[in-house]
């Protein structure tokens, strides 16, 4: 049952004393993570050392090998890559590995310099990827084991969500919608209601227990283990800093949600002031460097992708020639950075004739309001069928890459009659190169709503990172092998 008012004390009234610690799947998943790493750290270290040197080695590379999961560990730790706020959660993780690839490879040279010994230069451009490779893989298999257990509804942390009723509802509907965050609203004490809180049973299925100042009370009847605040006028300086102390004292975590829509975390950081905390929220990442090393990165992977799948491409244009003499490429008008246009490339799937079909379709298709889309499209040919189940016809688009008309991971590329239909906020998305992958297609291709294509496609705009493309890489293939939402 809710607490009582009579009952409830205030936040900022009594000392409390320390009960919790870490949730139990934290410990679990550090356990885990750290052993993959100590692993990676030693396989890296004996595959660069057989590279290298096959049979003939010299005794000091075998004490170099044994100590490296430990040094491997420790630069992982420093890059705060155990860290227990992101474990499971952001990219951070992500992040880290590449810092702590960089921080190992200055390590080595700090060491070879003040102890004049050198490492060989192909056991290190053996020993560095490996490391880099092995880290982002260890991540993403144990995001895949979290993931498994929180679809399940396991390993979840007990959560109370105090504020305004409206704001509380959005951060409701928020983390019900996406599990992986790992919160499990258990209470709501809410303000702001149509009627009186006891006369009120719930907030988006979760029970209300009372007004915000009834929060500690909350938390100990819950057993909860996070309290997200959400926007709410009288939870701000003394009142939140109170709250904070006796979160403290139980072991419970808090987390204030800044009422701020797609904006990752790496692009906020906090500016301190003489009394006050401020929330720092940098630019979206379209500096000419940052821009450089991503079109860099691009067309390095493009030219690599064509020349490992060179045969690949040959077999399918070879099957689409004798398929029905028809042409082995399609190349359409579409829409890329700043408006302007590029002709894109991708294997024919369909009949010669397609294009003169579709407004003999427009009723009967299944995409959005913008997209045209049908799963049993009638113009597309047997080979087409299989080509489009796996994204095979797309492949061509990598020449789109390598010539720099688009990415490999950025907002999907429109057609001009799209972009006629375009509100202001829409057009934010041709900020960026189209991409070959991205957001839109790791989160359900052709059976998003266009407003859900769209508010994936700003926020890639809004906070794209090197290393958030290399993920979005990474689930691609996952998404492709599945074939959700490809037709």
């Amino acid at each position: 049952m809710p607490p009582t008012p009579g009952s409830v004390q205030s936040f900022g009234d009594d000392a409390f004393e320390p009960s919790a610690n870490n949730p139990p799947w934290t410990a679990i998943y550090l356990r885990r993570i750290v052993a993959l790493d100590l692993t990676v750290g030693l396989l890296a270290g004996i595959v660069a050392t057989i590279g290298r040197f096959g049979n003939e080695f010299d005794v000091s590379y075998i004490l170099v090998t044994l100590s490296m999961p430990l040094i491997w560990a420790f630069t992982l730790a420093l890059a705060n890559a155990y860290e227990g706020r992101f474990l499971g959660v952001t990219i951070e993780e992500y992040r880290a590995v590449g810092r702590a690839t960089l921080g190992f490879l200055a390590l080595i040279a700090t060491v070879a310099y003040a102890t004049k010994q050198d490492l060989a230069r192909g056991y290190t451009l053996l020993l560095i990827p490996l490391l880099f490779v092995g880290g982002l893989a260890v991540r993403r298999f144990m995001r895949g084991w979290l993931s498994g257990h929180r679809s399940r509804g396991e390993l979840m942390q007990r959560t109370v969500v105090i504020g305004r009723a409206d704001a509380v509802s959005a951060v409701l509907r928020s983390v019900q919608a996406d599990q992986m965050q790992g919160l499990h609203p258990v209470a709501v004490c809410a303000s702001g209601l149509d009627t009186e809180w006891n006369a009120t049973s719930s907030l988006e299925g979760v029970p209300v227990f009372g007004p915000p100042h009834d929060v500690v009370a909350t938390v100990d009847l819950c057993d909860a283990e996070v309290v997200v605040v959400a926007a709410h006028p009288d939870l701000a300086g003394k009142s939140l800093r109170r709250l904070a102390w006796a979160l403290e004292e139980r072991g419970v975590e808090l987390i204030v949600s800044p009422g701020l829509l797609d904006i990752a975390g790496p692009r906020m950081s906090i500016r301190p002031s003489t009394d006050l905390s401020l929330l720092h929220i940098e630019r979206p990442a379209n500096r000419t460097r940052v821009v450089f090393l991503k079109s860099l990165m691009d067309r390095t992977l493009a030219f690599l992708l064509l020349t490992a799948l060179s045969p690949v491409l040959l077999v399918i244009a070879a099957l689409i020639k004798v398929g029905d003499r028809g042409p082995v490429f399609f190349r359409q008008q579409r829409v890329g950075v700043r408006g302007e246009p590029f002709g894109m490339l991708k294997f024919r799937s369909m009949v010669v004739d397609a294009e003169k079909h579709l407004a003999a379709l427009r009723d009967a298709h299944d995409g959005n309001e913008v997209l045209f889309k049908m799963k049993d499209d009638p113009r597309v040919t047997r080979v087409g069928k299989f080509i489009r189940r796996y994204s095979l016809d797309e492949l061509p688009q990598l020449i789109n890459v390598l010539i720099g008309d688009m990415s490999l991971v950025g907002p999907r590329p429109p057609l001009p009659a799209e972009v006629e239909q375009y509100e202001p906020d829409a057009l934010r998305r041709l900020h960026v190169r189209p991409g070959m992958t991205g957001l839109w297609q790791v989160s359900g291709r052709s059976d998003l709503s266009w407003e859900e294509s769209l508010r994936l496609d700003l926020r890639y705009v809004d906070n794209w990172s090197p290393i958030g493309d290399l993920v979005i890489l990474m689930r691609t293939f996952k998404a492709v092998v599945a074939t959700s939402g490809a037709y």
